[in-house]
């Protein structure tokens, strides 16, 4: 018993240590923004001076990816820590690639997401936003670590303020935690009052720590700014939502600094899926946009800030992907990720903290279009092995075999396989892998869990 104890006396301090060194995490994710709809990242057009100022004091990431092409499978990585596939969210019951309202279908309940590996660590967890990871009670926020609620349960053109007519869904809802407070919310409005409701969270939990999710339902179609910013831009009405994200971002900067916690908080900015060409978005020098597997597709603005710890003013080039915000948070607040399931993440920190030119900790990176394996990167080498149909810009659905060299051909315009042969094979060799391991179309992979599915689908409406 005394070693016992004795044991526990070394242990406690280093605990209570550990406690006070948690960081603060603020994570905004935004939706269907262009890789350069930030000044950081090259746009032209849209003026974004509070994020210019964050990537000033801190570091870019180039090479950034998020797991699929649309919204409902790539955050389903950013709170899991696993591919899409892993998780059965590449695509709904029907052979969708995103949820809707009333569907069955949603984030499983026995998924540990980052707020629940947080929420154990102590942290306070709040959820702000676009959810989109269903809409039944079982798979809401609030049944999936985090403490509060506030925003819109999935896409913003899912209501009757869609343009669509006649109309095919529900009044978009606005819930607090699990309840609809509001039906077909006036959406020039939605930014500004996900940046309030986000500065309540952060002034109530100053004291820490605390995990704030952001997730803007802008600039999403169709897109609305309020009168501050509307119309003001050099692009119509994308540029002007794409402004007001900008003028939450600093709003959030500034609260950070006014409450002396702005070197206890890390903050990362970044985009759930490539940009929308179609409705404004620029992703330029990357080829293609949302709803393809060419880099526009896949890889995504990302940028990160905690003064004193992210060295200012850098930028990193390694690979990284969404399903690393986990993993990479758990190590931070001293905590693990799942131990009994297939991560596909790794823990960035060397990337976010270390020196500029840290090598990236995965082998390879598999672009998923729905359920099926379109792409593989590895390196610096990207093979498309495949290409799915789509709605979307660029798509055929035929097989192909397509070899490029990122680093001298960001913008995937020449194919180099039947110069690199052996390098084709490689990348086939790791395609060959995914396929066994997560699957591919119908083939299912070895390593695979189900998605939520509720026993009886009801309707979010006000009561």
């Amino acid at each position: 018993m005394r070693n016992i104890l004795f044991t526990l006396s070394l242990l406690l301090p280093s605990a209570a240590a550990a406690a006070a060194d948690q960081p603060n995490f603020v994570l905004i994710f935004v939706d269907d923004l262009g890789y350069a709809d930030i000044g950081p990242f090259g746009s032209q057009l849209h003026r974004t001076p509070n994020l210019d100022r964050m990537a000033a004091a801190g570091r870019k990431l180039t090479d950034f990816y998020v797991t699929a092409n649309v919204c409902t499978p790539s955050r389903s990585s950013l709170m899991t820590g696993s591919y899409p596939r892993r998780v059965g969210l590449d695509e709904n019951e029907q052979g969708r690639w995103v949820l809707f309202p009333g569907n069955r279908e949603g984030l499983h309940p026995d998924e540990i997401t980052v707020a629940e590996v947080l929420k154990e660590a102590g942290y306070k967890t709040g959820a702000v936003g676009k959810w989109h990871l269903g809409d039944q009670p079982e798979f809401l926020p609030t049944r999936q670590g985090f403490d509060s609620y506030f925003g819109i349960p999935y896409s913003n053109d899912m209501g009757h303020d869609s343009r669509r007519q006649p109309y095919v869904y529900p009044p978009l809802p606005l819930l607090r935690r699990e309840k609809v407070i509001e039906q077909e919310p006036d959406q020039r409005l939605i930014t500004r009052r996900y940046t309030e409701e986000a500065l309540r969270f952060i002034e109530a939990n100053r004291q820490g720590p605390f995990f704030l999710y952001l997730a803007h339902t802008m600039p999403h179609w169709p897109q609305y700014a309020s009168t501050r910013f509307a119309g003001k831009s050099k692009n119509g009405k994308w540029g002007d939502a794409v402004e007001e994200i900008d003028w939450s971002t600093g709003e959030i900067l500034d609260k950070l600094k006014e409450l002396g916690i702005d070197e206890e908080t890390l903050v990362i900015f970044t985009s759930d899926n490539g940009g929308a060409v179609r409705h404004g978005a620029d992703n330029a020098p990357l080829r293609g946009g949302k709803g393809t597997t060419w880099e526009g597709g896949h890889r995504v603005c990302f940028v990160a800030r905690q003064p004193g710890r992210v060295p200012a003013g850098t930028v990193s080039n390694a690979l990284a992907v969404s399903t690393d915000i986990l993993p990479t948070f758990a190590a931070l607040a001293g905590a693990s990720p799942p131990a009994d399931r297939v991560i596909d993440g790794k823990d960035i920190r060397p990337l976010l903290f270390g020196a500029e030119r840290e090598p990236t900790p995965h082998l390879a990176y598999y672009y998923y279009f729905m359920s099926h394996l379109n792409a593989v990167r590895s390196g610096r080498w990207k093979l498309h092995v495949a290409r799915m149909g789509g709605r979307y810009p660029d798509y055929e659905p035929n097989p192909v075999s397509e070899l490029y060299d990122l680093h001298a051909d960001i913008g995937e315009t020449t194919n180099v396989a039947e110069r690199y042969p052996q390098v084709v094979e490689r990348l086939r060799a790791l395609a060959a892998w995914a396929r066994a391991d997560l699957g591919d179309g119908k083939k299912q992979g070895k390593n695979v869990r189900p998605a939520g599915l509720a026993a009886q689908a009801v309707t979010l409406t006000a009561n």
